[in-house]
């Protein structure tokens, strides 16, 4: 499959069948998913549209040669170059990926904002964009003042370009309104997670750390301040139980923030690297005791979904996005006192409330946070939105 897409149907009978809407979807690498949130989200969401008879398109990434497009479940896989340009490769990519969806498309849906600028152009061609604003980039302590100041100046321009905003977390879309009150409307439409069993999964994969079923502590994060993974490695300490402390994420000693993390290793407190097997990370989150998180500047954030759909008893850092989230399934720490306690009633009270606490959670996800649901609630808006678009430039013409 190459080209641009077959003319969609104009807007059926009102004894005819949905019409098609012909969607492109930007700033993932591509599916299949096998990097982060963004791709797992476009996989989920893009295969879901495709079933349901839409014609969509996930761009991702490719090497120096031209690719010809392939299909992934119903959803054509457009490839476009990512130059070897360091930071600003991401944003050479994405903006080599919205020159090409300028056309063709009843709505250009753009994840990040940081080539918000580009988002003009398939606006000029009478385009809709969309834009998910993705929690408070700009915030994140990976980036130097030069990249902070440009991602605040695109929060901006996000607001001016973009026809609809949307945030996976009601806290980050309110935000937005308040802060830019005569920009693009802000929506709320959740990221999903799938429910995971305990019989689903093999613990005997926990061998190959040592572990024992719910006799041990799991993060899983990236090692950045915001994340608060140094807080959570004082709290355990303090704790002194003698479950150990699992950090997966890759805590190698390229950062300062990372040597402080080294530097309280030990027996209680491994850094075990990045794990990226799925089935690995189900096992190792089924089974721990609890599921610490420190995250604090994004929306509703994957980690701490896919703790929910395990049934983990959640420790979470307490900030609005996990409150949204986790609700009165989780326990929150401000400080690393606060956190100690906490894991104190995990040893104590564990075997008596696991069982409770894993249906509440589970029972958050099924209620919230499916990915059918979230599918359901995105084609409903797209529908509203571009279709009466569509039979207005139909009339047009």
């Amino acid at each position: 499959m190459t080209g641009s897409l077959a003319p969609a149907s104009e807007a059926p009978g009102a004894d005819g069948p949905p019409a098609a809407l012909r969607i492109a979807i930007l700033g993932a690498r591509g599916i299949p998913a096998s990097y982060g949130g963004f791709e797992t989200f476009a996989e989920q969401l893009a295969t879901r549209l495709a079933a349901r008879g839409h014609q969509v398109t996930v761009y991702a990434e490719g090497g120096d040669r031209p690719v010809a497009d392939t299909v992934y479940q119903g959803v054509r896989v457009r490839t476009r170059r990512r130059p070897r340009w360091g930071a600003a490769s991401v944003l050479a990519y994405d903006c080599a990926c919205l020159w090409d969806a300028r056309r063709g498309y009843d709505l250009v849906y753009m994840l990040g904002y940081g080539a918000a600028w580009a988002c003009w152009w398939p606006r000029v061609f009478g385009v809709p964009v969309w834009i998910n604003v993705d929690g408070l980039e700009w915030a994140r302590s990976k980036w130097g003042w030069g990249a902070r100041v440009y991602l605040r100046c695109m929060e901006w321009v996000t607001t001016k370009v973009a026809t609809r905003l949307i945030a996976d977390a009601e806290a980050i879309a309110q935000r937005f309104r308040q802060a830019y009150p005569s920009g693009a409307p802000s929506s709320f439409i959740a990221y999903g997670a799938e429910l995971v069993q305990a019989e689903d999964v093999d613990p005997a994969v926990l061998s190959a750390w040592g572990l024992q079923p719910h006799r041990y502590m799991l993060v899983v994060a990236r090692p950045e301040p915001e994340n608060h993974i140094l807080e959570i490695v004082q709290g355990h300490v303090r704790h002194g139980g003698d479950w150990p402390l699992v950090v997966v994420g890759d805590v190698s000693g390229a950062t300062p923030y990372q040597r402080q993390l080294l530097a309280l290793a030990s027996d209680r407190v491994r850094f075990v690297g990045g794990i990226y097997d799925t089935g690995q990370l189900k096992s190792l989150r089924v089974h721990a005791a609890c599921y610490l998180h420190g995250h604090s500047v994004g929306g509703t954030n994957p980690s701490l979904l896919e703790a929910l759909a395990c049934g983990n008893w959640v420790i979470a850092h307490d900030n609005p996005f996990n409150r949204e989230v986790a609700r009165d399934a989780a326990e929150y720490f401000s400080t690393p006192e606060q956190l100690a306690r906490s894991l104190d009633r995990v040893v104590s009270q564990g075997a008596a409330l696991q069982a409770e606490r894993s249906r509440r959670a589970r029972g958050i996800v099924a209620e919230y946070y499916t990915w059918d649901g979230i599918a359901d609630a995105y084609e409903a808006l797209m529908r509203a939105e571009c279709l009466p678009r569509r039979s207005s430039a139909a009339v047009q013409r």
